[in-house]
C-alpha cells in the first residue's frame, strides 16, 4: 500500500476495522481542516488504493461522513467538504475528533453557550418533575464529587451529575445533548490550567449542591439560576479572564 497522504493520521488506522479506519483517516483530517471546507477529497480510487479498502467499504465510509455532514458527493464531479456549520456536532465521533486535535477557542465558546441554551432549563425541568429516586441519586453525585480520589474520577462524578438531571427533566431529545456537556467537561481535563485546589474542588461541590438541594425543593427557578452559576465555573476554568465573562447575564 502507497504511504497516506499528509492530512491522514496514521497513528491509530491499523487497529481498526476496514470501515473505521477510512472513517477515522478521513474524519480527523477534516476536523484538523485537510482539506478544508469546500474542496474536494482525492478521488475514490486513490483512497482505495491508499487505504486498502474495497469499494464497498469506501461507498460505506463516505455514506458515514456524509451522515455526519461533513462531505456531499456529487456526480461525475467528486467528494467535496462542507462547511463546519453544517457538520453534525451533537454526534460523539465528531465531537471526539474535535477534542483529539487541541480544539480552538471558538469551538470552546460555542460548546458553552450550547450548555447555556440546554442546561439551566433542564434543571429548571428537573425541579417541576423529577421523582424521589432522581432527586435522591443527583445528591448522590454530588457526594461522589466530594469523595473523588483525582480529578479524572471527580470529573466522571460531575458528568453523572448532569446526566442524572437531564435524565431528571424527562425530556428525551435531551439524552442528545449528553454527549455536549460529557465535552465540555471533558475539556476541563485537556487544557493547560492548573488542577484545580482542595479550596476550588468544595467550592464547585457547593454550587452543583445548590442545584441538587433548589430541584429537591421543588424551586425551578432557582436550580436554573444554580446551573447558570455552575457553567460560569466551568467556563473560568477553561478560559480564565481572557475571553471575558459567560455570555449570558444572571
Amino acid at each position: 500500500m502507497e504511504k497516506l497522504p499528509e492530512w491522514i493520521d496514521t497513528g491509530f488506522l491499523q487497529s481498526r476495522s476496514n470501515h473505521g479506519r477510512v472513517v477515522e483517516g478521513i474524519g480527523r483530517a477534516l476536523v484538523a481542516g485537510n482539506p478544508p471546507a469546500g474542496e474536494l477529497l482525492p478521488r475514490d480510487e486513490e483512497l482505495i488504493e491508499l487505504f486498502g479498502v474495497s469499494r464497498t467499504v469506501m461507498r460505506e465510509a463516505m455514506k458515514t461522513l456524509a451522515a455526519k455532514g461533513m462531505v456531499v458527493a456529487k456526480a461525475r464531479v467528486g467528494t467535496r467538504v462542507r462547511p463546519r456549520r453544517e457538520w453534525n456536532m451533537f454526534d460523539v465521533q465528531v465531537l471526539r475528533w474535535h477534542l483529539d486535535v487541541e480544539p480552538s477557542d471558538a469551538f470552546y465558546r460555542q460548546l458553552f453557550e450550547m450548555r447555556l441554551a440546554f442546561e439551566p432549563f433542564a434543571a429548571r425541568l428537573a425541579a417541576q418533575k423529577a421523582t424521589q429516586a432522581e432527586m435522591e441519586l443527583i445528591s448522590e453525585c454530588v457526594e461522589s464529587m466530594r469523595n473523588a480520589e483525582d480529578q479524572t474520577e471527580f470529573s466522571i462524578a460531575d458528568l453523572e451529575f448532569h446526566r442524572a438531571v437531564f435524565d431528571a427533566a424527562g425530556n428525551a431529545f435531551f439524552h442528545s445533548v449528553v454527549s455536549l456537556v460529557e465535552a465540555a467537561l471533558l475539556s476541563l481535563l485537556r487544557r493547560s490550567s492548573p488542577e484545580p485546589r482542595p479550596e476550588q474542588l468544595r467550592s464547585i461541590c457547593d454550587r452543583h449542591q445548590q442545584i441538587a438541594d433548589a430541584i429537591s425543593a421543588r424551586d425551578a427557578p432557582a436550580a436554573h439560576d444554580a446551573m447558570i452559576a455552575v457553567i460560569e465555573v466551568g467556563w473560568s476554568r477553561v478560559f480564565g479572564d481572557a475571553q471575558g465573562p459567560v455570555p449570558l447575564d444572571n
